[in-house]
C-alpha cells in the first residue's frame, strides 16, 4: 500500500476510534503522530521516566513468513498491523519512531528483535508507513501507554480473524 494511502487509512482509523472512545494511534496534521487520548503522555506523572529522552538505535522489520501467528502481546500479525517489537518495554507502550523526516507513534506488540545489533523490530505495516525497506537507524521516544488488546495496531475495518490461525512469534 502506498504511503499516502496508508496515512489516509491510519488517519481515518484514528478519527473513528476517537468517536467511539477508543485509544487510537492518531497521525498528527504534520505527518507526525499524536499521543492517543486517555494515555500517559511524555512529561506527565503517569509516564515512565524514560519518556523524556529520544534515543537513536538500529531497527529491523518483520512480517512476511510470520503472518497469521500471534505476537507476544496477543495480536495476530497481518500485513496491516502497525507496531514494534522491543525486548523490554511492556505491551501497549507507545513509542514515537522517526526516520528520514517521517514520524509515527506505534504500540509495542511483540518481543524482539532477535538480530543482536538491533533494538527495535518494526512490523511491515510500520516499516511501510515510515518508508523503511532495510535495517536502518531510527530515533525513538516513549510517549505513553495504551491498553493492550488483540486488535491493537490494526487499522479500522481490518480484522485479525481474516488471518490464518496458528503458531506464536515468540519462540
Amino acid at each position: 500500500m502506498a504511503l499516502k494511502t496508508y496515512t489516509v487509512v491510519l488517519t481515518a482509523f484514528a478519527l473513528a476510534a476517537c468517536a467511539v472512545g477508543l485509544a487510537p494511534v492518531a497521525l498528527g496534521a504534520t505527518g507526525g503522530a499524536a499521543v492517543p487520548s486517555g494515555t500517559a503522555a511524555a512529561g506527565s506523572s503517569a509516564a515512565s521516566s524514560t519518556s523524556a529522552r529520544a534515543r537513536t538505535s538500529i531497527a529491523t522489520w518483520f512480517g512476511p513468513g510470520l503472518y497469521g501467528k500471534q505476537t507476544a502481546c496477543g495480536q495476530t500479525l497481518t500485513p496491516q498491523v502497525v507496531g514494534v517489537a522491543n525486548r523490554t518495554l511492556p505491551c501497549g507502550t507507545l513509542v514515537q519512531v522517526t526516520y528520514a523526516g517521517h514520524s509515527l507513534t506505534v504500540p509495542v506488540l511483540d518481543r524482539g528483535p532477535y538480530a543482536h545489533s538491533a533494538s527495535w523490530d518494526l512490523t511491515a505495516g510500520a516499516a511501510t508507513a515510515l518508508d523503511i525497506t532495510e535495517t536502518v537507524e531510527i530515533v525513538t521516544r516513549v510517549v505513553g501507554k495504551t491498553t493492550n488488546t488483540p486488535t491493537l495496531g490494526l487499522p479500522q475495518g481490518a480484522s485479525d480473524s481474516t488471518a490464518p490461525s496458528g503458531g506464536s512469534l515468540a519462540g
